[in-house]
């Protein structure tokens, strides 16, 4: 059987460490203003987007945690990492 949750019901297992390493960025940055960052970077994502992927209830595509990664300045792995 093919598992599409993590163990804990979240639909991806990036998002918490996502908004962990969004809220210890330099300059205070909400939600709406790292989606505008995503943006610069081509990555098609609004403020919706970043709380849904934040809170598990959004899936992500392997695109786009290249570039959530590149832009926080960290690897994928360390999204990835428990």
């Amino acid at each position: 059987m093919y598992k599409n949750k993590a163990e804990n019901g979240r639909n991806n297992i990036c998002g918490q460490k996502i908004k962990l390493f969004r809220e210890s960025l330099p300059e205070k940055t909400s939600q709406r203003k790292f989606a505008e960052m995503l943006q610069v970077h081509a990555l098609d994502i609004d403020k919706n987007a970043v709380q849904r992927i934040e809170s598990g209830q959004r899936f992500v595509t392997d695109i786009e945690l290249k570039c959530i990664a590149s832009v926080l300045g960290v690897s994928y792995q360390q999204l990835l990492d428990d």
